[in-house]
């Protein structure tokens, strides 16, 4: 097969990417990266020295394609399916990206230092950095409530790369700083976002692995039951 995704079926990152090749029907293969076991980490970082997830490997093009954004974008234009991710046009692709990079960097990048500071030791633990990226959390969730006041999706009419960079987002900020009874927007959006086929199966393949998750005691008992989450 001429695509391979090295992923691990927790990582958020790696969710946005597979959503987007679900919600085509992709073919690809998944290579699954390990970075606690050494040799699966060596092979990681031959192939990406930066050594974050995800990476797509294109054999058939000889290409080796990092970041989620790039990879979805490479994936619209290479390996195009019946539903484009970037919309048609210039405006509509612009939005597009503003809300995937909003996401990224205003929702999922806070979120995830909330949730590795818990994994620090007492003495080493990052309050200040806590506060400020829960504070940016706030921000982006009232921006994304007034955003979502009459639409159904981030950018244009259609599911897009915005919403592939959401959804994992929030699944996972949900958790440490929950929105649904704040943001009843935001909440309905993420309903819808958890209610497609394709986010459903990420969901499913990451539950084996759970329990690895540091903040596994918030994740909602309807994303852990063995059937897939229903909006």
């Amino acid at each position: 097969m001429a695509l391979t995704l090295h992923a691990h079926p927790l990582s958020s990152f790696c969710h946005k990417v597979l959503i987007a090749l679900y919600e085509n029907g992709t073919p690809f293969s998944t290579h699954l990266v390990n970075l606690g076991e050494p040799d699966s980490r060596a092979a990681f970082l031959a192939l990406w020295p930066i050594g974050k997830m995800p990476v797509l490997r294109d054999d058939s093009r000889g290409l080796t394609i990092p970041e989620s954004t790039i990879i979805i974008e490479y994936l619209d234009q290479h390996y195009p399916g019946a539903r484009p991710l970037l919309p048609a046009t210039d405006d509509e692709r612009r939005e597009a990206r503003l809300w995937d990079r909003t996401f990224d960097h205003y929702v999922h990048l806070p979120m995830q230092k909330i949730v590795g500071d818990r994994l620090r030791a007492d003495g080493e633990r990052d309050p200040r950095g806590v506060a400020d990226a829960q504070a940016t959390l706030r921000t982006a969730y009232e921006m994304i409530e007034q955003h979502m006041a009459d639409r159904t999706w981030m950018a244009g009419d259609h599911f897009t790369l915005a919403d592939c960079s959401a959804e994992p987002a929030l699944f996972y900020a949900g958790m440490v700083m929950p929105f649904a009874q704040t943001h009843p927007r935001l909440a309905a959006y993420a309903e819808r976002l958890w209610g497609r086929p394709s986010v459903q199966r990420v969901i499913a393949e990451a539950r084996p692995y759970f329990h690895m998750f540091p903040v596994k005691g918030a994740i909602p008992a309807r994303f852990l039951q063995d059937e897939p989450p229903v909006a």
